[in-house]
């Protein structure tokens, strides 16, 4: 029979064994914990999504403003001098609930509108005629573009805004981000129940803008703009457009594939979240370069 001494050595052993690899398999750098985080995934210890939020929370530190910001030319603003009616109508196609305020051009803001702070103006016809947009502006924050996330994250956290102007080195608005464009770097795309229709994968934004899911099937693509798009080599519209660019993009970036303008509209390390779509008529074509698919 096993002596006690043989079996608490035994029992030494395995524990010291256990301790070992602990020690070993502590991660020196943030790449040796990643590999450890997907090993624990492999094992059940959580599920993808979890492994997807601590890989984001580890990346924001790494990305700075500049990288997830919307550029300039597509932010949704309004105009200091335009009338009610116009401001109104840009709220209403937009669907947004901030906007920033310019004076000359888009490089010059000088405020913040939120679109709850005009609901009075329209029940109240009488408040109209004495509308004036300045009694409305709430201050701007301005961050440069250099700003790291998980500071931005913080300075959003305590001071309770949820957009800030970001600037260039010169002091002109170049962008802006808001507190969703941070959080969906760690916790993957948040979609506002009101910019789909359910179950609707493309949004109608007016007339010729549009909004898609990256992950929007060709054929659903092709059904509802009555194209043409082949889908035996991607299965998204997503993963054309990748194609097309030849790279992952990054926020802001634009190609033209076919009669189509795609801007990237959200987007992380790992992929295209949502997107901007432009149909193009045969005269917005001319002299455009376009990205062509090998199929």
């Amino acid at each position: 029979m096993t002596s006690v001494r043989e079996r608490l050595g035994s029992h030494a052993r395995e524990w010291l064994t256990k301790v070992g690899r602990l020690i070993g398999a502590e991660p020196q750098n943030r790449e040796q914990l990643v590999e450890l985080l997907k090993d624990a995934r492999s094992r059940a210890l959580f599920d993808a999504e979890a492994l997807s939020m601590m890989e984001g929370v580890l990346q924001v530190a790494d990305l700075r403003v500049r990288d997830i910001m919307i550029p300039r030319v597509d932010v949704v603003c309004v105009r200091r001098d335009d009338p009610l009616e116009e401001i109104l109508r840009v709220a209403v196609e937009s669907a947004h609930s901030r906007f920033p305020v310019i004076g000359d051009d888009k490089a010059d803001v000088v405020g913040i509108l939120l679109a709850k702070d005009m609901l009075p103006l329209c029940v109240r016809n009488k408040n109209r005629r004495a509308f004036n947009i300045r009694d409305l502006l709430r201050a701007a924050v301005f961050v440069p573009e250099s700003k790291r996330l998980n500071v931005l994250l913080k300075e959003f956290r305590t001071s309770r805004n949820h957009m800030a102007i970001v600037v260039d080195e010169y002091g002109n608005a170049a962008g802006v981000v808001t507190i969703e464009d941070v959080l969906e770097q760690i916790v993957g795309e948040i979609e506002d129940e009101h910019d789909f229709e359910e179950g609707s994968p493309i949004f109608k934004r007016s007339s010729r803008e549009y909004t898609a899911k990256a992950r929007t099937t060709i054929e659903e693509f092709n059904d509802y703009f009555g194209s043409d798009f082949p889908d035996d080599e991607f299965d998204t519209i997503g993963g054309l457009v990748v194609n097309a660019f030849g790279r992952l993009p990054k926020r802001g970036e634009r190609i033209q594939v076919s009669r189509f303008r795609f801007t990237v509209m959200r987007a992380d390390s790992r992929r295209i979240h949502l997107l901007g779509i432009h149909p193009l008529e045969s005269e917005d074509s001319r002299g455009e370069k376009q990205a062509r698919l090998s199929v």
